[in-house]
């Protein structure tokens, strides 16, 4: 029954914080700082996630396949490859050291 309840505050919660920003005036959203953060927040939130699920496991710090194949998405994404290539390359080169290892 506690999990219903969470999953229920929750909601709850998403609604206030949507209902928060759609109360927010105007003027305050044209600001160009407010601009610039709302653009470079979920890009800085992305990349915290990637990085906590990549080198950590159980709570510790650990470099295993999953880096791996972090990095050899981050080459094909400097070759501008396709994002469809992109995530292959990482599947394929986790895979490849999982199996190596």
């Amino acid at each position: 029954m506690s999990v219903w309840i969470a999953i229920a505050l929750t909601t709850v919660g998403c609604y206030l914080v949507k209902l928060l920003g759609l109360l927010v005036p105007a003027e305050t959203l044209e600001r160009p700082l407010v601009r610039r953060l709302a653009a470079l927040v979920p890009v800085a939130l992305l990349a915290a996630l990637t990085a906590q699920q990549t080198f950590s496991a159980r709570g510790e710090l650990t470099l295993d396949a999953r880096a791996a194949g972090l990095a050899a998405a981050a080459v094909a994404l400097f070759l501008r490859a396709p994002f469809l290539v992109v995530v292959a390359v990482a599947v394929l080169g986790t895979a490849g050291v999982r199996a190596l290892s």
